[in-house]
Parts: structure tokens; sequence; C-alpha cells
């Protein structure tokens, strides 16, 4: 009994991979089995990609997304830097 409680503490409950990573049995876009006696196509070092297509379209879908942070990061200093003039000239004392 105390062996068979071995065996599920150290394989049954342990974690596949690591936390957050993708796991190597499936494309990480389109969920396709991947395949032992296949290709596998990898992006960024550990995400693995049934085909070129689909790293592909990773691909894209990163620089999208970096792209649409890059404006909003520009807009949010822009508007950041005009709050603050706006702050700067309202603490002007005056002399009487």
């Amino acid at each position: 009994m105390a062996a068979s409680v071995a065996c599920s503490f150290f394989f049954d409950d342990e974690l596949l991979g690591e936390p957050g990573m993708p796991a190597m049995d499936a494309c990480a876009l389109c969920a396709k089995p991947l395949a032992g006696d296949s290709d596998v196509f990898m992006y960024r070092g550990d995400t693995p990609f049934c085909s070129e297509e689909c790293r592909h379209e990773q691909m894209h879908l990163d620089a999208v997304c970096a792209r649409q942070g890059a404006r909003r990061l520009q807009r949010f200093s822009a508007e950041t830097e005009s709050h603050s003039g706006q702050r700067q000239s309202r603490n002007v004392s005056v002399a009487s």
C-alpha cells in the first residue's frame, strides 16, 4: 500500500512542464497533436508548432500585439506629458 502511495505522489500528481509553459505534445496555435515522427517547428525557444504556417501565424500575431502595445505606450506618454504641463501651470503663484 505504501508503494502505491509513493508512485501516486511522484508520478500521477506531478505537473507536466513548468507552469505557464506550453506542453510539447500539441501545436501551441491550433492544438493539433504533434506526432513523434514528424517535424516540430519551434518559436521563442520552447513553443512548439505543427507547421511553418502555424509558427508564422503566431509570429504575425505577436508582431501585431507588439505594435499595438507600442502605440498605447506612446499615447499614454503623450497624455501624461500634457497632464503634467497642465498641473505645473496651475501651481504658478501670483505675486501681489
